[in-house]
C-alpha cells in the first residue's frame, strides 16, 4: 500500500496546474476531511478523529468520532458521527449541545456558524456561537432551503443542494442570520469550500476541483470556474492563507499553493 500511494504521489507532483503546485502534505492515514482557517488545520481520518496539525505533526484531539469538523473566527465546531449532535471545542475539549442535528458545519464565515440538517441548511447567530461555553441548547435559524453543503466567507455564503446546483447568497447577516435570497450559479458540484478571504472552490460529482474566479467587493459571486488540476480524483479541500488543503478519494493529503 505504501508503495502505491509513493508512486501516486510522484504523479500528483508532475501534475502542475497554471496556477497551484502540489505536493504531498504531512501525512494522516485515510484522510476524510479537512478544514482550515486562521493559520490551523484540522482533519477527520476514515475511523472519526479529529487530528490538529503541529508543525509537520498530527496530534488526535479527543476520542468521539466525528462526521465533520470546521474552524474559522466561530472557533472550532463539529458534528458527530452517532446522532449527528453538534460539538464546540472550548477549553480543551468538545461539548456537546441540543436543539438541533447537523451532518455538516461550518465556521469559516463572519462570525456565524452555518450547518446543514436532514432537510435544510441553518444559521447560528455570532452571539450565540462565540458566547458558547457550556453543554446546553443553541437556536439556529432555519435558512429555508434545502442543502447538502454550505460555507461561508467573506462576501457570503455559498450552498450545494440536493441536485448537486450551486446556489450563493450575500445577504446572510452574522448577527440576525436574516437571508432574503439565494441566486442560482452556473455549474455542479458535491462540496462547495469558502476561505475566510472570500476564496471559493468546488468539488464535483467527478472529483475534478475548480476555482472561482473574479471575486470581489463589486462581484462578490465571481465571474467564472477555472479547473485546478488535479492527479487523482478529489473528495475533499480547504483553503486558508494561499493554501489549498486536498484530500484524495483515496485518502492521500495533498497541500498545493501558488
Amino acid at each position: 500500500m505504501r508503495t502505491v500511494a509513493a508512486f501516486l504521489l510522484v504523479l500528483c507532483y508532475l501534475a502542475v496546474s497554471d496556477a497551484w503546485r502540489c505536493s504531498e502534505g504531512p501525512r494522516l492515514s485515510t484522510a476524510r476531511q479537512i478544514d482550515a482557517g486562521q493559520g490551523k488545520v484540522i482533519a477527520i481520518n476514515s475511523y472519526g478523529y479529529v487530528y490538529f496539525l503541529i508543525g509537520s505533526s498530527w496530534y488526535r484531539m479527543s476520542t468521539i468520532r466525528f462526521r465533520h469538523a470546521s474552524l474559522g473566527p466561530a472557533g472550532l465546531w463539529a458534528t458527530s458521527n452517532s446522532g449527528n449532535r453538534v460539538y464546540k471545542y472550548i477549553a480543551g475539549n468538545f461539548v456537546v449541545s441540543s436543539g438541533l442535528s447537523l451532518q455538516q458545519v461550518d465556521a469559516g464565515g463572519n462570525g456565524q456558524v452555518v450547518g446543514v440538517g436532514s432537510s435544510r441548511a441553518y444559521c447560528l447567530r455570532s452571539d450565540l456561537a462565540s458566547s458558547y461555553k457550556r453543554s446546553g441548547s443553541l437556536s439556529w435559524t432555519s435558512l429555508s432551503r434545502v442543502m447538502k453543503y454550505i460555507s461561508c466567507g467573506k462576501y457570503g455564503c455559498w450552498g450545494i443542494d440536493t441536485s448537486n446546483r450551486i446556489y450563493f447568497s450575500k445577504t446572510l447577516s452574522p448577527t440576525t442570520c436574516g437571508n432574503s435570497r439565494w441566486s442560482l450559479i452556473s455549474g455542479s458540484a458535491v462540496m462547495v469550500e469558502v476561505g475566510t478571504d472570500g476564496s471559493v472552490f468546488v468539488v464535483n460529482s467527478s472529483g475534478q476541483v475548480f476555482q472561482r474566479l473574479g471575486i470581489s467587493s463589486r462581484y462578490p459571486h465571481g465571474t467564472t470556474w477555472r479547473t485546478v488540476s488535479m492527479c487523482m480524483p478529489v473528495r475533499h479541500v480547504a483553503y486558508d492563507l494561499g493554501t489549498l488543503w486536498v484530500v484524495t478519494t483515496s485518502g492521500l493529503l495533498m497541500k498545493c499553493t501558488h
